[in-house]
């Protein structure tokens, strides 16, 4: 392979992350905000491994015995391309290809429908991407369902065409004690005019919470939106990996509410997921 297709720097490291391999475990925490890497590792028993480039930063520790490793993406679906793509080349490098990775999303959301509480935690059984991802890979899941959402409003024909990607069931069982709910989460490729605001700017469609909140996936209620679940589920399934998405709920665009204690609410979504990892 070319050097400028997989980019390794002087040291070894892979271009972006700065990991080696060995740097991290065979169970990934993914968290959008640096500083969150910290307040997730202060949990752990002990951390051995610290690192930071860019927004990455990446902790390996041991929490009762088990090696975890948790690292921020920064936001987006482009983030996480890198993110996947260089974590998996770490196992193309160490010639350990048939041990997946198991990723676990802490992030937070927005729900689009009233019935998901403002506070409470959800799991994405399922992400639809609008962030076109997983279009440049060879890809090609779920296209009678994604051709099924798309006749449910002639308002879907104006964005880009969705794709879809599932969570690892196993993992949804496993981690599914500790929701408040299951959905269908919508990734958008950015915060404003991609999930519906029109701050400065008129979004294009000016009813876009509705549009998502009225859709379903396969049968099942779209729930939420946030920016990196579809693309963490499609590169996962794609390489090999198991993945699970968990957010913490901290507006609900339906009603206009936004939460009073977000940070205790994702501490605690936190706490349950790591006393799962290790149950």
């Amino acid at each position: 392979m070319n050097s400028s297709e997989l980019i390794l720097n002087n040291d070894g490291s892979v271009y972006h992350l700065s990991l080696k391999p060995g740097d991290v475990s065979e169970t990934i925490i993914t968290v959008g905000d640096p500083d969150r890497v910290s307040k997730v590792s202060a949990l752990f028993d002990s951390v051995d491994f610290r690192m930071q480039k860019r927004e990455f930063v990446t902790h390996t520790g041991t929490l009762s015995g088990k090696r975890l490793t948790v690292i921020s993406t920064g936001i987006g679906t482009d983030n996480i391309d890198i993110v996947i793509n260089e974590l998996h080349s770490l196992k193309v490098l160490a010639n350990d290809l048939p041990t997946p990775y198991t990723f676990i999303r802490l992030g937070t959301s927005g729900a689009v429908r009233p019935d998901v509480k403002v506070d409470s935690i959800l799991i994405s059984s399922a992400a639809i991407g609008l962030d076109g991802l997983m279009h440049f890979y060879d890809w090609n899941e779920s296209q009678n369902e994604i051709d099924e959402l798309i006749a449910q409003s002639e308002k879907w024909k104006l964005l880009p065409r969705p794709y879809a990607a599932m969570a690892n069931s196993e993992l949804v069982n496993r981690f599914s004690p500790i929701a408040d709910k299951l959905g269908v989460t919508l990734t958008a490729p950015g915060f404003y005019a991609p999930q519906g605001r029109s701050i400065n700017a008129p979004a294009r469609i000016s009813d876009f919470v509705n549009l998502l909140g009225s859709s379903t996936f396969a049968g099942v209620p779209i729930t939420n939106l946030e920016m990196e679940t579809a693309g963490i589920y499609g590169l996962a399934s794609l390489l090999g990996h198991e993945a699970v998405s968990i957010s913490a709920i901290l507006a609900n665009r339906a009603t206009g509410q936004f939460s009073e204690k977000g940070d205790e609410v994702v501490e605690r979504m936190i706490k349950k997921a790591l006393e799962v990892l290790v149950g």
